[in-house]
């Protein structure tokens, strides 16, 4: 894998295939179809590896209630501590109106559609504008002949419908009206696209206005990111001071593949590059990923490794990545804003030489 244009990296695409009854690829349908599938909470939750079991406690030995499959939403009452899966670390559980779900597999979601009166055709399209996804999946059409990305095309092989998924991050550059008067949007990636743009319902997405890539403290001198591989946590200083702190999920061998090019690496690396999203892609066939629209990334390692957002699990806490920093969007978001270097809404990138005006980053085992 090697950095962008195209840049590389990412945790799989090859999640479980198991979608209850799995479902056959159609026509596009329209979002309103699909639209009542999605509980009436507040908090919703969507099952990002499966199939996962539901369980009367929040231990994984309890009796098993039922069994959820990859992209079933969920309302999600709180997060209890409970016990760690065999080999698993975190003790974090979900509680659901059933049952309780091992918190690191279920992606937090929410189910915000924009309805039509926003007047999506009043917003200035000229040059493209950033979106992200507000629901918890919505269905896409693709609008090249055939697909041109692996996780498509293996959707595709095995009967699954294309999707985008809550807090991704796209590029709209033209709006349509379909037969059945739903506003559509063209849904591209600007970076590292390998050839497929997409229309999808317009009430699945909002418009990423410019004020949200406004820099946070952008004046402050000596700022620097420690990522501590042993605690898996992220924390951001102003000289001294510490101003952030998360947990993330940094590299580890979890598919099999014998490489230290899956490991994060040990040392001090400037920010030398950004994306608000790309799409991320490596590895092989049988252990491999092709992710798009991966928000907020910040590039500090030649191999493409970056801090970046990350829908595909919830294990923060916990080694997930080949190689990258998965963190929560909202975390993602903050870092990439508070970072040297700063990037404007369009081009929506930057790369930088040398070690001036960039913000370094600290991989270190404590």
């Amino acid at each position: 894998m090697r950095a962008s244009p195209r840049i590389s990296r990412r945790t799989l695409l090859q999640a479980s295939i198991g979608l209850a009854g799995a479902l056959t690829l159609k026509p596009w349908i329209g979002w309103a179809a699909f639209d009542a599938e999605f509980p009436d909470a507040a908090h919703l939750g969507r099952v990002c590896w499966g199939p996962t079991d539901v369980k009367t406690k929040p231990d994984d030995t309890s009796q098993t209630v039922s069994t959820l499959y990859e992209d079933a939403v969920v309302a999600c009452l709180r997060e209890v501590v409970g016990s760690a899966l065999p080999y698993r670390r975190s003790r974090r559980w979900i509680e659901t109106p059933e049952g309780y779900i091992w918190s690191p597999v279920i992606q937090p979601v929410k189910n915000v559609p924009n309805p039509e009166t926003a007047n999506w055709a009043e917003i200035n399209l000229a040059g493209g504008r950033w979106v992200e996804v507000t629901v918890p999946w919505v269905n896409v059409q693709l609008a090249n002949s055939s697909p041109v990305s692996y996780w498509l095309r293996y959707r595709q092989e095995h009967e699954l419908p294309w999707r985008l998924y809550y807090s991704q991050l796209l590029w709209v550059d033209q709006i349509k009206m379909n037969e059945n008067g739903q506003v559509l949007l063209r849904v591209n990636e600007k970076y590292g696209n390998p050839g497929d743009v997409f229309w999808a319902p317009a009430e699945a997405f909002r418009p990423v206005l410019e004020d949200e890539l406004t820099p946070i403290h952008p004046d402050v001198e000596g700022k620097r990111i420690v990522v501590d591989l042993t605690t898996q946590t992220l924390t951001c200083f102003e000289g001294d001071e510490e101003v952030y702190y998360c947990r993330v999920s940094t590299g580890n061998n979890v598919y099999g593949v014998s490489s230290d090019k899956y490991l994060t690496p040990l040392g001090n690396f400037p920010i030398w590059g950004k994306y608000v999203s790309t799409h991320m892609a490596g590895g092989t066939a049988v252990a491999g990923w092709d992710l798009p629209g991966v928000g907020w990334v910040s590039l500090f390692f030649q191999n493409g490794q970056a801090v970046h957002s990350t829908f595909w699990h919830n294990n923060f806490g916990e080694e997930m990545s080949n190689g990258c920093v998965n963190a929560s969007p909202e975390d993602a978001r903050w870092v990439f804003r508070w970072s040297q270097p700063q990037v404007g809404y369009s081009p929506g990138m930057t790369t930088v030489q040398g070690y001036s005006g960039t913000t370094m980053i600290s991989i270190i085992e404590a």
